[in-house]
């Protein structure tokens, strides 16, 4: 796995761009790694839905779920799917909209200075070998190009948002981690 610094996106990987992200404030570098849980429709695996949502072209007719995401705009970094895949939404130097309201170490608006990591999956359900080793060599690639990574944290959607969101949940084992 390669990044391309000048471009911000990982070489051989799909990239499907989004307009759901910005600029990062003006001096502000990527020093977090926030790892997060979706599928749409939850629980469903192996669409693009998500592809889809992150893109703002999800159909909200589709799925009776859809319904309440009208509106919403998010995305991340990537999205790792269950077979391993990964997919790119939004170059890593500047703000994908994935954490919402945060705060991580005394410091609100975690998008302004995080890396936001979807995996394909729940809350509850656990994730695949390929998924926990592609995520490893994300991680460290990213360590690699970003000399604020190399000792940054790497915590769940759960830690940044303790009050909204549980992902990427009890399914999601933190020590299969190898960075």
């Amino acid at each position: 796995m390669k990044l391309n610094r000048e471009t911000g996106l990982l070489e051989g990987v799909v990239y499907y761009a989004t307009d759901h992200c910005d600029e990062r404030p003006v001096d502000v570098q990527p020093s977090l790694m926030v790892i997060h849980a979706m599928s749409l429709p939850p629980g469903q695996f192996g669409a693009l839905d998500v592809v889809d949502f992150f893109q703002g072209k999800l159909d909200i007719e589709k799925h009776p779920y859809y319904r309440q995401l009208s509106g919403v705009r998010v995305s991340a970094h990537c999205w790792i799917r269950r077979h391993g895949e990964i997919v790119q939404f939004v170059p890593f130097h500047r703000r994908a909209w994935h954490a919402g309201v945060s705060r991580f170490a005394h410091r609100s608006n975690v998008n302004d200075f995080s890396i936001g990591i979807e995996l394909e999956g729940t809350e509850t359900s656990d994730f695949t070998e390929v998924q926990y080793q592609q995520l490893s060599e994300l991680l460290s690639v990213l360590r690699l190009n970003y000399p604020e990574l190399t000792q940054a944290p790497v915590v769940g959607h759960s830690d940044v948002a303790p009050c909204r969101k549980t992902d990427p949940g009890l399914g999601f084992d933190w020590s299969r981690l190898v960075v």
